[in-house]
């Protein structure tokens, strides 16, 4: 069983990965008196070299040779790296705790926390709850996926309340992680390469966020998403649970009726239009009601939730419009990197589309979205180093399908096929990692090359 170290001194904490988490937590390895050595098989960015070199950080890159002999008494891996790595294997086989920086931060912080995990809207409802409670004057963090690394945060300035979006990755490196309330937005297959093409594996990691809660903590999850009502039951922990649904009335929570979201929480209600709400379509009513109903466990007025929820900005890279180029809309939608994101994208569209899609397929089910492809798709245009699954799953239903390599020619091709009012989306429903470095990459690569048109 393992035990969390709460005192480092005399331990060493070896960390694997210079990004964004692996810094954040030899910072607050650091100063909870660990030796660090941080490790990185690649070459560390220049923003967290020079950190390492200001901080004085013992660290490796290009190799995790210093790694393998440093006789660790704790593991810390970013969350990027598999199970099956070779290093992981050979650290579980010694017996070795290997955790997460999202676990490791939370060994050390008192604060109340809100997770938000999910296969698709995580980022925008984690930074719409962020939004809302600061707004109200909480002093609210924002880490995870998105934001400052949670570790750091807590090493250089802990905050009462953290609002952090939890991947299923992180997830599984966490064991003590325990969040005063939860979040499900919804589960969809994704990322099955990790969990041996199994979705009950991906399913069980999605739910083991609630694992440590209790009867006073609370789990909010999707009355209308069917994986997860169907596999509510293997829910673990004791937390009290909460749903949202746009298809039926709930005894306490969030629905919609009459075109109005009705929240009714620890016997408060209140109601607001759907229209009112800044971010649209029917994902974005989902998690502006998820959002609400934090807002109203935390005992914010009424008129402060609404507020938030009619004044938030979205986020960049999804769904995100451009421009307009002779009467063709440009949308960044580069976060949609599986396909039910993707199909959330399609459905929220009015115009004619040409879809630029592709990237790393994570063994992507493309039929659920062949019916609206057929309705709402003029052309697409492959981004990826292999099309062939692309073209197998829609050649019956695009006239037009075209190969690109880079996303310049991917946008000049678009623009090519397009007509004055269609849209033109990048909703790619793959990973980047084949040609870019991550989703903001690509997604600022197509912003660039659409303003060079």
């Amino acid at each position: 069983m393992m035990e969390k170290i709460l005192d480092g001194k005399g331990k060493r904490l070896l960390i694997l990965g210079a990004g964004e988490s692996g810094l954040g937590a030899a910072v607050l390895g650091l100063k909870q008196g660990f030796q660090v050595l941080l490790s990185d098989q690649g070459v560390i960015k220049p923003k967290y070299q020079e950190m390492i070199s200001e901080l004085g950080i013992d660290a490796e890159s290009g190799s995790h040779e210093r790694a393998a002999s440093f006789s660790p008494d704790l593991v810390i891996k970013s969350p990027g790296i598999p199970e099956k790595a070779p290093i992981i294997r050979s650290f579980r086989e010694a017996g070795l705790p290997v955790i997460g920086e999202i676990e490791f931060a939370s060994w050390f912080t008192n604060a109340r926390i809100v997770a938000i995990t999910g296969s698709n809207g995580k980022s925008t409802t984690t930074a719409l709850i962020h939004h809302m409670l600061v707004k109200a004057g909480v002093k609210a963090g924002l880490g995870g996926n998105i934001g400052k690394s949670f570790a750091l945060q807590v090493a250089q300035n802990d905050l009462p309340d953290y609002v952090l979006e939890i991947s299923s990755f992180q997830l599984d490196d966490s064991f003590f992680f325990k969040p005063n309330i939860s979040i499900l937005t919804n589960i969809t297959p994704d990322h099955l390469d990790r969990y041996n093409y199994r979705l009950e594996n991906y399913v069980r990691s999605k739910f083991s966020i609630s694992r440590q809660q209790e009867a006073s903590d609370y789990f909010i999850y999707c009355a209308d998403d069917p994986i997860s009502r169907e596999y509510l039951n293997i829910a673990p922990g004791h937390p009290h649970q909460m749903a949202f649904s746009h298809e039926e009335k709930l005894p306490e929570g969030a629905w919609v009726e009459d075109d109005q979201i009705h929240f009714l929480v620890n016997n408060q209600s209140f109601n607001m239009p759907i229209h009112e709400i800044s971010i649209k379509g029917r994902h974005n009513t989902y998690n502006s009601m998820a959002a609400g109903i934090v807002g109203a466990l935390y005992g914010l007025r009424k008129e402060q939730i609404k507020e938030s929820l009619s004044d938030f900005k979205g986020l960049n890279h999804r769904l995100e419009s451009i421009t307009r180029i002779k009467g063709v809309e440009y949308i960044n939608d580069s976060k949609a990197t599986n396909v039910n994101s993707t199909w959330y994208a399609l459905e929220s569209m009015s115009k004619p589309v040409v879809w630029i899609a592709g990237g790393i397929d994570k063994g992507n089910d493309y039929s659920v979205l062949e019916a609206l492809v057929r309705k709402k798709v003029k052309a697409l245009v492959c981004l990826g180093a292999d099309n062939t699954k692309l073209h197998a799953a829609f050649s019956r239903h695009v006239d037009v399908i075209v190969n690109t390599s880079s996303m310049q020619d991917a946008v000049k091709m678009a623009y090519q096929l397009a007509n004055s009012g269609d849209a033109v989306l990048l909703s790619p429903a793959c990973a980047s990692f084949d040609l870019f470095e991550n989703y903001e990459d690509r997604g600022d690569k197509f912003r660039d090359a659409v303003i060079r048109l």
